[in-house]
């Protein structure tokens, strides 16, 4: 249950066009109305300018934000095409319900709460996740040393596989904590708990992360 008012006479899908797939490109909107190197707007800001009527604003949220929102529902689902469109989704909700952004707690925590709820409704209609196909989402390494790379690989797809072996409250707090860099205060107001209680789900995340990887690897732990 999600308590999202409706946005009377708003049709999201004419304003938000989808999202390629490789992401090359942006919203289709005027990219000089906020590519501005003096003073940029703050979250904050922008999020207030779109609630109150200024749809181009989305588009600089939307320049600084779909990257981190698409890996952090790629480690979560291991899934391109749902991760590309839980992405979508965010943001299509983002401008339906901007009503309900007061501004005056973090963007962040507010934005990551939408996301969460996309990633729920969506867990219901895709009960079976495919794998995750690496090869997709590898950023290309400089690489000094062919040996070593293989090694770092190596490493990460058992990181990788580590993670998926997590369950998924555990998984999703070090994602947001490790892999966004969210501040413990900020993962709080996302998962509704205190920050003693995600000090603690982080503790008990790293230690079966590290338990699961040396178990991977043939290490002792």
């Amino acid at each position: 249950m999600h308590d999202e008012p409706s946005a009377e006479g708003f049709s999201p899908v004419c304003f938000f066009p989808v999202i390629p797939v490789t992401f090359s490109s942006i919203l289709s909107l005027s990219y000089g109305t906020f590519n501005s190197h003096v003073n940029p707007a703050t979250d904050t800001e922008l999020m207030l300018r779109v609630r109150d009527g200024e749809f181009s604003s989305l588009g600089a949220l939307f320049e600084r934000h779909h990257i981190p929102l698409y890996n952090y529902y790629v480690r979560l689902t291991k899934d391109a095409a749902v991760s590309e469109d839980c992405v979508q989704e965010v943001f299509l909700r983002m401008l339906k319900y901007r009503n309900t952004f007061r501004g005056d707690g973090s963007f962040t925590a507010w934005m990551y709460h939408v996301a969460r709820n996309v990633r729920v409704d969506h867990a219901k209609r895709w009960k079976n996740e495919e794998q995750f196909d690496e090869a997709q989402h590898e950023v290309p390494a400089r690489d000094p040393n062919p040996g070593e790379a293989l090694v770092y690989k190596q490493n990460v797809a058992m990181l990788d596989e580590a993670l998926a072996r997590l369950s998924p409250d555990k998984r999703e707090v070090l994602i947001l904590s490790r892999y966004r860099d969210m501040k413990y205060e900020t993962i709080a107001e996302v998962l509704g708990c205190s920050v003693e209680a995600v000090k603690v789900r982080v503790h008990r995340a790293m230690n079966d992360l590290r338990k699961i990887f040396h178990e991977l690897s043939g290490e002792p732990s």
